[in-house]
């Protein structure tokens, strides 16, 4: 089989191209032939080396993508072989990612992907899906899990509506019966994030945004969903209402945190960290279990039309796929790896 790996952390230009035989499934676990593998900011960062330690000698990289599951290890229903799956964590602690024409993993990581649903979708959820699930489901009064109905009656913030995982945050708080507030950095992400369902777009780089936000919602924000916490927070503050939570997942930008105390004391608000590979696995698998629902009721579509632009790679460019999510393009960088 074709795979990338990558034998030493750096940049892009670590990553090869090599023929490996296809792996064999152990007890438990699957073997998927890949479809499209999805690139995540975690997995350029992994190949870089930034806080990632390195437990194998070579590494095919990425966590997410799309497949057919063409063999089963002990242990596994052989019914299973033929099925179009989405794959989520596949490497995580294991050297097998998705950049590769085969992957074995862990078979509950290989999650049914209905006829209806394209390989490119199933590549798109992952690591961005379930990190929004996450997020969602994290305040103190709010609901552990989503289905429609659960967030009826709430606002929510999603900060950076038009990247992936903010994306996933839009569609999965609607689908859930939220209305969905979305800040965004100009025009064109506008219409992504509002193409994504948003019920209200807030450029943050111009006029008032938090007076444009407090229109939106007179009693304030019950949940923000936060990805440039450093950047935000005074925002978030100023629009969360009491007993609210601020969910941040990350700190794009790099910027300072300086927290209000006495603002967040008065507001008693819940400032909540996350990641999802620590998250823990029971609430991996209710946000793999409502994802699923949602993507069995169509509510997370993919493409420029849903507001999340595809940029596409052949698996010999996956160096340049790299290069696109840390230029941090737009939208959902995949790679192509068999028809």
């Amino acid at each position: 089989m074709k795979a990338i790996v990558h034998r030493e952390h750096g940049t892009p230009d670590v990553l090869r191209l090599v023929d490996r035989d296809p792996p064999e499934p152990g007890p438990g676990e699957v073997r998927v032939r890949i479809a499209v593998s999805g690139v995540n900011p975690t997995d350029w960062q992994a190949r870089s080396g930034a806080g990632h330690p390195r437990p194998f000698p070579e590494l095919v990289p990425h966590h997410d993508g799309a497949g057919t599951v063409d063999a089963v290890g002990e242990g596994v229903d052989r019914s299973r072989i033929g099925q179009r799956v989405w794959l989520f964590m596949a490497a995580a602690g294991r050297p097998t990612g998705t950049a590769a024409e085969y992957t074995v993993l862990p078979a509950d990581q290989a999650v049914p992907l209905p006829d209806a649903a394209g390989f490119d979708l199933g590549a798109s959820l992952g690591v961005p899906a379930l990190t929004a699930h996450r997020a969602l489901t994290v305040a103190e009064d709010g609901p552990r899990r989503l289905a429609p109905g659960a967030l009826d009656g709430r606002t929510v913030l999603a900060a950076g509506g038009a990247g992936a995982v903010g994306h996933a945050v839009v569609q999965l708080a609607r689908w859930a019966g939220a209305t969905v507030v979305s800040t965004v950095s100009g025009p064109e992400k506008a219409r992504l994030a509002t193409a994504a369902g948003a019920h209200h777009v807030v450029d943050y780089r111009r006029g008032d945004p938090a007076a444009a936000i407090r229109a939106a919602a007179p009693d304030g924000v019950d949940l923000v969903a936060e990805v440039a916490l450093g950047a935000n927070l005074a925002l978030d503050l100023a629009v969360l209402r009491t007993r609210g939570t601020i969910s941040t997942y990350a700190n794009d930008g790099g910027a300072p945190v300086e927290l209000d105390v006495l603002r967040s004391m008065v507001l008693n608000a819940r400032l909540q960290f996350l990641v999802l590979y620590l998250a823990g696995p029971e609430a991996r698998a209710a946000a793999v279990h409502d994802v699923a629902a949602a993507v069995r009721d169509g509510a997370l579509p993919v493409g420029e039309e849903h507001g999340l632009p595809l940029h596409r790679f052949p698996l010999a460019r996956t160096a340049d796929a790299h290069r696109a999510v840390e230029g941090r393009a737009v939208g959902k960088v995949l790679v192509d790896v068999t028809a």
